[in-house]
């Protein structure tokens, strides 16, 4: 969305007068262009980064010179002011211009602009075109300020792909009362609209050698949920902020759908839960979960650490004895206001748990209510868990931003998102990877291409659905005498495969441009008393594969279910010892960092991981020689 603002004002006084320009912009938006036109002379303002705006600005003001300023200005505005002196009986137009990427939310895009004059505008207009190759499903346009005497003023026109709105109140139509001087200018306008969905796999825009991909597809069945609310009754909950958490959860409540499952977590300075297990949404459950929010009071500190764990482990405990769908999606929704200063109170120690904890296999969403909380700590732990966090603000609309946040995330319909497009004409891509999509939303991904000429090129998207998705059925058999490659049980040629050999570095498989391996050359010291060089086997892209993927590889691919205990001082003091439940066995554990190469073949990424002991006997089904080939790639 590309937004122009000009502001035109005359100073009709005997001396020059200092005028103030001054505008709300999105937040998600950036400034483009600002110029001012004096006397016929245009002023093309340089717009730079925040941080060094806000120094060179201080430096402008001081020695005179004019200069503009973005600040903070609400929840989602911010403010951007100007001001010059103007010499008697001369005038200045103001020129804004800022672009903005619309996100679709709740089946919609949103374009609002906050208009506030402060004064009767000798001409005033809002004019908005818009333009969309998919054609345009819906449109309404309103403002918060336009009375039922102002609606007929709203003028639209829609085409298949275009559009056209308009608003133009005379200046008598702008005033509050007849002969007042105030203006019923004062408030947000809002477009509303959506593009058709047809059944492919996104609409596709070409300009100057970039593209851009919007995926939002229709008509998919949502995928059912696993969710646990962990709900803050902490003293410092106490009032309108609990009164206004349960009015949300229950609406929240009606809104999940039977096949749903879901669990309450309550925590202060100790846990208590609805029922101990994850509960399938019937009406019943749901009316009977609805009475349990009623009763909630608050009192007490914040454990926050020890209520996700609880989150966690009814999850787990949930898919470990197949209480809940095989094709689900499970998240854990956190609400709280407060620092947690009960139980494990370290904030990186928090974060490191829960990541453990987790695992990758649910998604974590983190609500903060007010100004105390420490928002940053949410906004990462979530972040590191698939998820996002989200400030709700002090007010009487918090239910309504507690319901608004549940309704974006309440409908999954695709997880593990994978966007691929020809290496050999796409490069620079922004993420094109994504953990889900839910119903309403949408993915963007866009990139730059090595064909400045190219109008067209093949995409392919890989996720996982409600419907079974088709695997790959891909053998690849590795003896000492020969590889063999087999797809759907018939031996099939080596075309399907690409492999790519770095020299005493590295070998990577592709499978049909999908699903990558990379089997690394690990070397150690030579002279190390026991260790040795070694292989490293890594699936790039393991959310690609088939749920038949089985031997020791399939073990891990649909991730181990755990719990771990009893931690402990071990023989490093930065290494505790633990007790692990993992296949009905206690085995010890020892925490630590391990290099993981799946994001970056040449350095890999440091993550904390738990070391197994004895070979991980335990862990592994069988015993670990059972999976090892002497002499893999020798000759015979």
């Amino acid at each position: 969305a590309h937004t122009v603002i000009t502001s035109s004002a005359l100073n009709k006084a005997n001396s020059s007068q200092e005028v103030f320009f001054e505008v709300d912009l999105p937040k998600t938006a950036f400034i483009t262009n600002f110029s001012m036109e004096i006397e016929g002379q245009t002023y093309t303002g340089e717009v730079k980064e925040k941080e060094k705006a806000k120094k060179q600005y201080q430096k402008a003001v001081s020695t005179g010179q004019t200069a503009g300023l973005v600040r903070a200005s609400g929840r989602k505005m911010e403010k951007f002011t100007v001001s010059v002196n103007i010499a008697a009986n001369s005038n200045v137009t103001f020129i804004l211009t800022h672009e903005e990427l619309l996100q679709r939310k709740l089946g919609q895009y949103e374009i609002m602009t906050r208009v506030k004059p402060k004064q009767l505008v000798q001409h005033f207009e809002i004019v908005a075109d818009i333009y969309e190759p998919q054609g345009i499903d819906f449109l309404e346009a309103y403002g918060t300020f336009i009375s039922n005497e102002l609606l007929p003023l709203v003028e639209k026109t829609v085409s298949d792909k275009k559009a056209h709105i308009s608003f133009c109140p005379t200046l008598d139509q702008q005033r509050k009362c007849l002969g007042c001087e105030g203006t019923l200018i004062d408030g947000d306008f809002f477009i509303k609209y959506d593009v058709n969905r047809a059944e492919t796999i996104g609409d596709i825009q070409i300009v100057n050698g970039y593209f851009v991909h919007f995926f939002a597809p229709s008509d998919l069945p949502r995928v059912p949920k696993n969710v646990v609310f962990v709900i803050d009754r902490s003293g410092s909950m106490r009032g309108i902020k609990m009164k206004q958490t349960k009015d949300a959860m229950l609406a929240i409540l009606n809104d999940l759908a039977e096949d749903d499952y879901f669990g309450i977590v309550l925590f202060d300075s100790s846990i208590s839960t609805w029922k101990e297990s994850l509960t399938k949404a019937t009406k019943e459950n749901v009316s009977e979960a609805q009475q349990f929010i009623q009763g909630i009071t608050d009192l007490g500190a914040t454990n926050i650490n020890d209520a996700v764990m609880k989150a966690v482990d009814m999850i787990m405990k949930g898919k470990r004895d197949k209480k809940v769908p095989e094709r689900s999606v499970s998240m854990v929704i956190l609400m709280t206001d407060g620092m947690p200063n009960s139980g494990e109170s370290s904030v990186p120690h928090i974060q490191e748990n829960v990541l453990l904890a987790m695992g990758g296999n649910m998604t974590l969403f983190c609500l903060g209510f007010g100004d105390d909380v420490d928002y940053s700590f949410l906004d990462v732990m979530s972040r590191q868990n698939k998820g996002l966090a989200r400030r709700i603000y002090e007010g009487s609309d918090a239910t309504v931003q507690l319901q608004g946040f549940y309704e974006e995330v309440a409908s999954p319909l695709l997880s593990e998102v994978d966007l691929r497009y020809p290496d050999n004409l796409v490069n620079s891509l922004t993420t094109s990877h994504y953990k889900q999509l839910f119903n309403g939303s949408e993915i963007v991904v866009a990139g730059r291409l090595t064909d400045y000429s190219l109008d067209n090129f093949l995409v392919e998207v890989f996720a996982h659905g409600v419907r079974n998705r088709q695997g790959l059925g891909v053998r690849l058999e590795v003896t000492t005498h020969d590889i063999t490659v087999s797809q759907d049980g018939k031996q099939a040629k080596l075309f399907c495969m690409d492999l790519q050999v770095t020299k005493d570095r590295s070998l990577t498989v592709t499978l049909r441009d999908s699903v990558r391996f990379v089997v690394i050359l690990h070397k150690v010291w030579k002279q190390h008393p026991y260790h040795q060089d070694y292989l490293g086997f890594y699936t790039l892209d393991s959310h690609l594969l088939s749920p038949s993927v089985h031997g020791l590889l399939g073990q891990f691919y649909h991730g181990v279910q755990f719990e771990v205990k009893d931690m402990r001082p071990g023989e490093v003091p930065e290494k505790p010892d633990a007790t692990m439940l993992v296949k009905g066995q206690e085995l010890t554990v020892t925490r630590g960092w391990q290099r993981d190469f799946r994001w970056d073949v040449k350095n890999g990424e440091n993550i904390p991981c738990w070391f197994i002991h004895s070979n991980g006997n335990g862990l592994i089904d069988g015993n670990h020689t059972d999976y090892i080939m002497s002499g893999l790639f020798k000759t015979v």
